[in-house]
């Protein structure tokens, strides 16, 4: 079932044993980072931590802070209130397939998934849990210097909000784009707001500086966690993210008007923190110890001025950490590839599988595995992949054989060494990079390279036989087995 809340969440992680809490005082300058990159860092992900008595500055938070919380494949697949990720990728699957019923089990079978597509659009509210508590700016003393947000890194250039879902609208469309940008705190009253010149959010920014206009902009924090990782999926500029989280828990996401401005929010947040961005006002931004494993160095930035902040009666703040992986955010990153990996194979069909490895961070290594059938066909994927919307900041892309496992890295780096030509089997392209990518030479844009490391074909001027690898029948192999254990 949905969660109504994010407090509810963690009373689920805890009764799966999921969760640790932390009992006494710990700072949110570094020590928290010290107690998650631990977790982080154990086999599977470690547990979710609750740390009841965050302190600011030696002064201890009203609310607890929760970190962790997704950073497990266990933990990410209760995050979408589902039994296993793959239950998901799955009814994607067959929503993608769907075709016109051939039999009475069919249709049932078609009836009773497409239930689940009543419950994607968001529900319109005039009260939510996150505004039991309500603070306008001018008129009450709480500000953001009252919320526990970490210091992640000893360089870092301040606090930063970590585990925002960012709302902003398209002023032409009224479309609306939830989006993850790290903030750094300025003051109690304004920070920077970190969306790359890729990403929509961006966009709208754009537009808003070409009509002179002030950008409304909302962050809420905390509730159904789906939204949280909905506001990372890699969905198609357009496509509300709010419908696909409505569509992976089965249940419409209520959906509250701010109170000092028009755009709508979920409803169960347990933080709300309203303003807006003048899109012509910039400040230096960073640095920040990203996801990269690097410090991202300091560069200028969009400025958020807060209107207003509420909240819940019993609000948790939610956050994380990135830095060397793996971190939590592999395990996001993980989900994600396997949810979308259906609408990847619906256009490309030969596509058998994709990783993103811990090593590659996102978008340094992607890993595909193909049913290959005539010549070039790795190079093919290479250039599709290298066109659909963030795959675009894929540094190097690996093309392997069907029978090989691209979450083994070692069988990857065994197919890659063993079956290319290093000069014959690469190619280089000229793309946009990723902006935290400190190795280019200029900001956003560089190469690409692909490899094709699957087997060759006659057709591809290949004319030597292709040898087959060793390997024993597997009735020995379980034999073997038997005696060993």
């Amino acid at each position: 079932m949905p969660y109504q809340s994010y407090g509810e969440y963690l009373e689920a992680l805890d009764h799966a044993s999921e969760l640790r809490r932390i009992v006494q005082p710990v700072a949110t300058e570094l020590q928290v980072t010290a107690l998650a990159d631990a977790e982080m860092k154990s086999p599977h992900g470690g547990k979710a931590l609750l740390v009841e008595q965050p302190t600011i500055a030696g002064k201890c938070s009203t609310f607890p802070l929760a970190i962790n919380t997704m950073g497990s494949e266990k933990r990410m697949a209760m995050a979408l209130s589902r039994d296993s990720i793959e239950d998901l990728a799955a009814q994607m699957r067959f929503f993608l397939k769907a075709r016109p019923p051939a039999s009475i089990r069919d249709a049932i079978a078609l009836l009773r998934n497409g239930m689940d597509l009543l419950h994607t659009r968001p529900r319109k509210v005039r009260s939510g849990a996150c505004k039991e508590v309500t603070h306008l700016a001018g008129k009450s003393g709480f500000s953001l210097d009252d919320l526990p947000i970490l210091q992640c890194w000893p360089q870092d250039g301040g606090r930063f909000i970590t585990l925002p879902t960012v709302y902003t609208r398209d002023p032409d469309t009224g479309g609306r784009n939830v989006g993850m940008y790290r903030m750094q705190i300025y003051d109690g009253m304004t920070t920077g707001m970190h969306w790359q010149v890729h990403k929509v959010a961006a966009r709208h920014g754009r537009r808003y500086y070409e009509r002179r206009e002030r950008m409304p902009v909302a962050v809420a924090l905390g509730g159904d966690p789906v939204c949280t990782f909905a506001s990372t999926a890699p969905l198609p500029d357009g496509l509300d993210e709010i419908l696909f989280a409505g569509f992976a828990r089965k249940k419409s996401i209520d959906m509250i008007k701010c109170e000092t401005s028009e755009i709508e929010v979920p409803a169960d947040s347990d933080f709300v923190i309203e303003g807006y961005v003048e899109p012509s006002e910039e400040r230096i931004e960073g640095p920040f110890g990203d996801h990269t494993g690097f410090y991202t160095p300091p560069e200028p930035y969009p400025v958020f001025h807060v209107t207003a902040i509420t909240h819940r009666r019993d609000a948790v703040y939610p956050c994380t950490i990135v830095g060397l992986p793996p971190m939590e955010d592999f395990y996001m990153g993980a989900a994600t590839g396997k949810i979308f990996l259906p609408i990847f194979q619906m256009t490309f069909p030969e596509i058998v599988d994709i990783a993103l490895p811990a090593e590659g961070v996102f978008h340094n290594f992607v890993f595909v595995s193909i049913r290959k059938q005539y010549a070039w066909q790795a190079y093919k994927i290479m250039h599709a992949l290298w066109g659909m919307g963030q795959m675009m900041f894929a540094k190097y892309i690996v093309v392997v054989d069907e029978d090989c496992d691209v979450y083994k890295t070692s069988d990857v780096l065994f197919r890659l060494g063993a079956n290319t030509d290093p000069q014959r089997d690469s190619t280089f392209v000229k793309n946009p990079c990723d902006a935290l990518d400190h190795a280019t030479t200029l900001p956003c844009i560089g190469s690409h390279m692909g490899f094709d490391a699957t087997r060759k074909l006659p057709s591809e001027g290949f004319t030597r036989p292709w040898p087959e690898m060793v390997s024993l029948p597997k009735e020995l192999h379980e034999w073997a087995k038997t005696i060993i254990h």
